[in-house]
């Protein structure tokens, strides 16, 4: 089967979206600050702060974005990201309604289903921007949502690699309770930003392409951001200004 997968927007789609923008920001930055919060092993509400977190960032997701209009055969990828979006949404809950964590293998599915909707989202907003005709507070909320999310889905497929192999990563001197999720997300946050403190470290040949990979999409996300902003931003001038021309003749 082939997938057909359309990159042209129309415009109207996304300025019905364009009021949800900052408040899908504002939820993609709510995992990071409940980090040190979240706690697996501890209180209700620190056994809460991380499902509701994903569960939030999730509905934003599935309410800011229009609808996926690619199709794999005759199969809508709509259907496929809205039903992975559920599946991260409801499989976050489980060591709270299960009281236990689950096994290693649902665990590995649990991270792996979630970093690809995170994959998928980002990609989304990378299209959407890329189809902006216009550039706006809410469309840089967007695009900073953007690159939060960019950590927020390195820091799950870091998490899935160690899982699979824990010689991935050198971790350091973990925090009490802190999760490995948080951890590696802290790692890929810090790649991202090239500031490399040198506590989490590649220690596989894989964490190390890991590591070089991520910090290239950070470049390429930054750099495709500011080129399409600014092309816009330019644009909406150029027409502003042939405007103003035509009603003065």
């Amino acid at each position: 089967m082939r997938v057909e997968a359309p990159m042209r927007l129309s415009a109207a789609a996304i300025c019905a979206k364009e009021r949800h923008f900052p408040l899908f920001l504002l939820t993609a930055v709510l995992p990071i600050v409940l980090f040190p919060v979240a706690n697996l092993d501890g209180t209700l509400l620190q056994r809460l702060a991380m499902p509701l977190a994903v569960t939030l960032l999730v509905m934003q997701s599935l309410r800011a974005l229009p609808a996926w209009v690619a199709h794999w055969g005759g199969l809508r990828l709509n259907g496929i990201y809205r039903l992975l979006g559920l599946w991260s949404a409801l499989s976050v809950w489980w060591p709270v309604l299960a009281a236990h964590r689950p096994p290693f293998v649902l665990h590995l599915l649990i991270v792996a289903m979630r970093a690809l909707f995170y994959l998928l989202t980002a990609v989304r907003i990378i299209q959407v921007l890329a189809n902006s005709d216009r550039v706006s507070a809410r469309t840089l909320c967007l695009g900073a949502a953007g690159y939060v999310h960019l950590g927020l889905t390195a820091g799950l497929m870091a998490t899935v690699l160690q899982l699979i192999d824990p010689d991935s990563f050198n971790l350091g001197a973990m925090a009490l309770h802190e999760e490995l999720m948080a951890r590696l997300s802290y790692f890929s946050f810090v790649t991202l930003g090239s500031l490399g403190y040198g506590d989490v470290v590649p220690a596989s040949p894989v964490g190390e392409s890991f590591a070089v990979l991520l910090s290239i999409s950070s470049t390429l996300y930054l750099s495709l951001l500011i080129g399409l902003l600014l092309s816009r931003f330019i644009a909406s001038q150029e027409r502003e200004l042939i405007e103003k021309l035509e009603e003065e003749r």
